[in-house]
């Protein structure tokens, strides 16, 4: 672990001992709420991590380098966009895919492109947003999200 790993723990422990000389009975209440939350979502986020691994276990190093990776980073990084906008994944799970993308030799543009539009477009989600925002609200919402998706990836290629 690096030193950041051991500062959260250390910052976490701390609150937790402060919050524990505060107040027992919120404490311990709290710590057992949340241990339940940890217990409800441990089954998916296991799933989530296995089909997570057998993706990165079945597409090759290439496919990947190839696609998210390759000579073009404007296209590399729209690739990144598009695969973003159909998967469905949370967050916390998505950065470590983003990680495990990049050691594999995908452009840190295209990933910031993925997790960008993963969070920003919602094309599994597209029905339920025309049913209760209507069509051309989705679809412009949508596509104004994915072109801001892919200027804020662009950005990010500049910094990192």
């Amino acid at each position: 672990m690096n030193l950041s790993t051991w500062l959260l723990i250390g910052g976490a422990a701390a609150a937790l001992i402060w919050s524990f000389v505060r107040d027992r009975q919120k404490t311990k209440k709290s710590i057992g709420t949340a241990r339940g939350m940890f217990f409800n979502i441990a089954g998916e986020i296991t799933g989530i991590l296995a089909l997570i691994g057998l993706f990165l276990a079945l597409v090759p190093e290439e496919v990947i380098r190839n696609l998210l990776g390759g000579s073009s980073l404007f296209l590399s990084t729209v690739y990144g966009a598009a695969v973003g906008t159909v998967t469905i994944l949370p967050a916390f799970v998505a950065f470590p895919l983003a990680g495990s993308l990049v050691e594999r030799g995908a452009h840190l543009t295209a990933v910031a492109a993925f997790i960008t539009t993963l969070t920003m477009v919602g094309f599994a989600t597209l029905p339920i947003e025309i049913e209760h925002f209507g069509a051309k609200f989705a679809a412009v919402r949508n596509l104004l999200s994915f072109a801001a998706a892919l200027l804020v990836a662009l950005g990010l290629g500049v910094f990192l």
